[in-house]
């Protein structure tokens, strides 16, 4: 039996590691653990990730994604599809694209503790920021 009034959304936001899928150049899926912070005011999904690996590959190729979430007991999921917005990766610790990054640690973590490192550590690690803009989603709560 589910809850007709279970908003997935909720476990979106109160959940912050979840599987993303993105489509393989072979049209099958490529799924990969993430950590994702959600914006629930615009609806956006972001994920940190380093430029270069499979779901940014895939995604620069086929902007399609869906992140699924599911509770610590597994009786509730929820899944969100959207069109994914790469930003990054780049060379400047100071520029728009790291700026995004600080954006998205401050909505998920709060303040850190030396900001000058984490952005030398973004360029570094040529993270990216994925933008998921939400266009559906849906789950249940089974109990």
């Amino acid at each position: 039996m589910t809850d007709e009034q279970y908003d997935p959304r909720d476990l979106i936001a109160d959940t912050s590691i979840a599987i993303l899928a993105t489509i393989k150049a072979n049209g099958l899926p490529q799924l990969s653990p993430v950590t994702s912070v959600y914006d629930r005011e615009s609806d956006t999904i972001y994920v940190s990730m380093t430029d270069g690996r499979a779901k940014t590959v895939n995604l620069r190729r086929d902007p399609r994604a869906a992140i699924e979430y599911t509770s610590a007991d597994g009786f509730t999921w929820a899944t969100a599809e959207g069109t994914a917005e790469l930003i990054g990766p780049s060379s400047d610790p100071d520029g728009p694209e790291v700026d995004a990054l600080v954006d998205y640690y401050r909505l998920g973590a709060g303040e850190h503790p030396d900001w000058a490192e984490y952005r030398e550590v973004m360029v570094s690690d040529r993270r990216v920021l994925l933008k998921l803009t939400v266009t559906r989603v849906y789950g249940a709560k089974l109990r």
